[in-house]
């Protein structure tokens, strides 16, 4: 049986492998910088720009603590592990394993906290869905997703509004926008950004035949603040329309359900699910905002890979998951390779599993 001061040792490499990936030197220096700064006594003539400093200090300070104190208790566990050893007290040993197990415990709970570590992985985040190749069953398909995220989001305690459905003539959704609101809600929801493929016996079909439907779905987190981009009146479309349900059914008396385009990118949001017009016109801004800001990152970063020789271009076919609905059923994630068997478990919302597997493809 391994020895229990073995187990430390890997326990505390492991520990060592966290903190350097989180960079917490760095965090450690950035938050006495700070501290600094906050002694000063002008520090507070810009109190907006003094309570910016002072939220990130608590936060960086707080973050380090943690990793400090939990430093400490595995070098204290280490060195009476040892002394132990040497006297050869079992008694003590039963009692150091059991603390062993419990700070095992708390490193995963922390590492798996670590992987929210992306500059807003902590937002609320904004999820579209479109029905993609499949006609009546992708459009079908795209509204199993989104029961499926607004079960993710009930279970995890997070706020969900959907601001826009457009629905399909005979069944399903066409596509579908929404708010997921709470602690890092970007950060698990980031892993669903992607083409997802649905192989089932078709319901729509009169012989049952075997089909494949694609929806895709996006993923952005909500822009606060001095991040979001400035949109001139000239580059914007502001149509508004009677909000309505499916089979033309009429929601709303008036006409507050707003469109808004954007010219130059031609990025179109739409917002319905608000009775105040002003409301809706407000939801669709802040979108637009955040796929603006989204769109711009991800020039960026494609015109980084195409220096470095490495740009590849997104193909509808080249899904990240596939959810099998006949024979032997399963879930698979093709980029982290989790898989499961219980697949009414996962339409029903139980898809952190996914989302932890994929996080952890960053370690």
């Amino acid at each position: 049986m391994e020895s229990i001061l073995k187990k430390i040792e890997e326990l505390r490499e492991r520990f060592l492998k966290i903190k350097a990936l989180l960079d917490m030197d760095k965090k450690e220096k950035r938050a006495h910088e700070l501290r600094l700064q906050m002694s000063l006594p002008d520090f507070w003539d810009d109190k907006e720009g003094a309570v910016k400093i002072s939220q990130e200090a608590e936060e960086l300070f707080s973050e380090s603590k943690v990793w400090s104190d939990f430093g400490k208790e595995i070098k204290e566990l280490e060195e009476i592990c040892k002394m132990a050893e040497s006297e050869g007290d079992e008694s003590m040993l039963e009692d150091l394993e059991k603390k062993y197990n419990e700070l095992f415990e708390r490193l995963s709970k922390l590492e798996f906290a670590a992987l929210f570590d992306g500059k807003y992985d902590k937002e609320n985040a904004f999820l579209s869905i479109h029905a993609g190749t499949g006609g009546i069953d992708a459009q079908d398909w795209a509204e199993m997703l989104e029961r499926m995220y607004l079960r993710f989001a009930e279970k995890k305690g997070f706020k969900a509004e959907v601001f826009d459905n457009s629905y399909g003539n005979e069944a399903g959704i066409k596509s579908a926008e929404m708010k997921i609101s709470g602690p890092f809600a970007y950060g698990y929801l980031q892993s669903e950004n992607g083409t997802h493929r649905l192989l089932r016996n078709s319901p729509f079909n009169a012989d049952g035949l075997r089909q494949t439907s694609f929806a895709l779905v996006e993923v952005i987190p909500e822009i606060k603040g001095d991040e979001a981009p400035t949109i001139k009146e000239e580059e914007i479309r502001i149509d508004v329309f009677r909000s309505s349900g499916p089979g033309g059914q009429s929601v709303n008396t008036t006409d507050s359900a707003v469109r808004i385009t954007h010219l130059p990118s031609g990025i179109v949001v739409s917002c319905q699910n608000e009775r105040s017009q002003h409301q809706n016109k407000e939801n669709a801004y802040k979108i637009l905002q955040s796929k603006l800001l989204q769109l711009a990152l991800a020039k960026r970063e494609e015109e980084e890979k195409s220096l470095k020789g490495g740009s590849q271009k997104a193909e509808w076919g080249a899904q990240i998951r596939s959810y099998c609905l006949y024979g032997n059923k399963y879930v698979k994630d093709h980029r982290s390779e989790a898989e499961t068997s219980n697949v009414d478990a996962v339409l029903d919302g139980d898809i952190e599993q996914f989302m932890e597997a994929y996080l952890r493809m960053k370690i």
